[in-house]
């Protein structure tokens, strides 16, 4: 259990049933009146943030988040499945579980499973992929005085915007928390 006096930013707790993680908190002590903790937090299963205010002795009981490296096997039909390296356990989630995480991941990726009392809520891909690009328009670098882009598949089936030199066959550095092109490797 922990109070809401000892409120920090990134604290996992549960609220009224839910999974919450504290975004911002303040201690506010008015001139007239008892002091009060105003709190920012986010709902982590169904991603809404929203404001209250707690008394400093409320008590909340400490939600435990497990994270699991798995390695992303395949998908068949609406499931895909993982792989936990250490114990060779597979679990097939449903698209709805996974959600669009997986479009910069290929097969035998690494991924991070978040789970609370075994609901899995969350699938964090590795921060930066290297993906090959399978379709884009040629590009002519002409007389364009800023960065201009032009749209690219890449070997997942994501779209990403590139600069114009960037070919098909080319292998991109990309930013899953963005899809954000980088660099070309």
């Amino acid at each position: 259990m922990i109070s809401a006096g000892d409120f920090r930013n990134g604290v996992t707790v549960e609220i009224d049933g839910n999974v919450c993680q504290i975004v911002e908190f303040q201690h506010v002590k008015p001139g007239k009146g008892a002091a009060f903790v105003r709190t920012k937090y986010k709902n982590i299963i169904t991603g809404s943030v929203l404001e209250k205010s707690f008394r400093p002795t409320e008590k909340f009981p400490t939600a435990r988040i497990e994270r699991v490296d798995m390695q992303y096997l395949y998908s068949d039909g609406g499931l895909y499945y993982f792989m936990n390296v250490e114990t060779f356990d597979q679990i097939g989630l449903t698209e709805d579980q996974v959600g669009d995480s997986l479009k910069f991941v290929k097969e035998n990726e690494m991924v991070k499973i978040c789970s609370h009392n075994g609901n899995v809520f969350a699938i964090e891909p590795p921060l930066f992929v290297e993906l090959v690009v399978t379709e884009t328009e040629p590009g002519f670098a002409g007389n364009t005085a800023q960065g201009a882009t032009k749209p690219a598949t890449v070997e997942t089936g994501a779209q990403v915007m590139v600069p114009l030199f960037v070919n098909q066959g080319d292998k991109l550095k990309i930013d899953t928390r963005t899809g954000e092109y980088l660099s070309r490797v």
